[in-house]
């Protein structure tokens, strides 16, 4: 693994409700548009409990990896969460990338829900791919 690079990107941002709806808001203050012109929200179509869950997976795993906590139980005792529950969502980091993305799109098959990834799934990237689509199909028969 020799030669590998994280890259984190950080724009600040706010989510407001409206109506039911989130609205992304941009450091400018702005609505963010999905097409980067004129007035429009960009809509937030993902499962939220899933979202939040992949969203304090990345950002445990990134506080590790920085050295901000030298262990998970050090991690677990200053966040006050159980340790099993942070394995279970740091699992969600091995995730392939386009996984993620359709799940912060909603674009994850029916059957991805949190309940279901906090089930043990494969790390190789298309053997996940593959119980997905076979998941899916199964539930369509």
């Amino acid at each position: 693994m020799k030669g590998l690079t994280s890259v984190t990107v950080s724009v600040p941002l706010t989510i407001r409700r409206r109506g039911g709806r989130k609205q992304i808001i941009g450091p400018d203050g702005a609505v963010a548009r999905q097409d980067g012109g004129g007035a429009g929200v960009v809509p937030v179509h993902g499962d939220p409990a899933l979202i939040k869950a992949l969203a304090r997976a990345f950002r445990w795993r990134r506080m590790l990896e920085e050295g901000r906590y030298a262990s998970i139980s050090e991690m677990v005792k200053a966040e006050g969460v159980e340790r099993g529950y942070v394995g279970s969502l740091l699992r969600l980091t091995l995730l392939a990338p386009d996984m993620v993305e359709a799940i912060l799109d909603g674009r994850q098959s029916e059957g991805v829900t949190l309940p279901k990834m906090m089930e043990p799934f494969p790390v190789e990237w298309r053997q996940q791919a593959r119980e997905w689509v076979s998941q899916a199909r199964r539930r369509r028969d």
